[in-house]
């Protein structure tokens, strides 16, 4: 078997597949979403260079994505246990080396990567117009402007696949996230 095959494999034993799914999402709205209160923040604030930005952005990126690898380990490795030691007891047998034993000590691992990456990928993506802007490159708006409207158009797609997972309308989906960004996007400048 695959390692991809054995993974699913394991994903749907352990029915996991929906808290990595609901973990992506989650984590990649809030990375999104913080993106967009630093980038609010320093559009009222008076000239922050682009390299500034930068560094801060990145600085709670990599905050949101430590927070997330380390938070879901955790939490997931000690459901995994509590699964496994639940199994055995009912079925009255040692299962450390069967596949529920090697999904107890895998996905764990796999669900905090996830956790981790998808915060700090999409803040990563966010950021791109002020690398841009910061090597020289003329873009459409300015490159925080840019970013700003990046990070609306993720949460929005954010929301609108939640929207489809939900098999509820996707723009309505989106449109409900939209709003969540506007309002904080409206806070960090009134605050500001």
């Amino acid at each position: 078997m695959s390692p991809v095959r054995h993974l699913r494999f394991l994903l749907h034993i352990t029915s996991s597949h929906p808290i990595l799914r609901r973990y992506v999402v989650v984590n990649g709205f809030d990375g999104a979403l913080t993106m967009l209160g630093l980038l609010a923040g320093f559009r009222v604030a008076p000239e922050v260079p682009i390299k500034a930005m930068i560094t801060a952005c990145i600085g709670a990126a990599v905050a949101l994505g430590v927070s997330g690898v380390a938070s879901a380990f955790i939490s997931e490795a000690a459901e995994r246990r509590l699964a496994l030691k639940e199994l055995e007891s009912a079925m009255i047998h040692d299962l450390e080396d069967s596949a529920h034993g090697r999904a107890a000590r895998l996905v764990p691992y796999l669900i905090a990567a996830s956790n981790g990456m998808s915060p700090f990928m999409i803040s990563v993506f966010i950021l791109l117009p002020l690398w841009l802007g910061k090597w020289g490159y003329t873009l459409p708006l300015a490159p925080l402007d840019a970013a700003l409207v990046l990070a609306f158009c993720m949460i929005f797609l954010l929301g609108a696949y939640l929207g489809r997972i939900g098999q509820t309308s996707w723009l309505a989906g989106g449109m409900k996230s939209l709003l969540v960004a506007i309002i904080t996007a409206l806070a960090v400048f009134l605050l500001g």
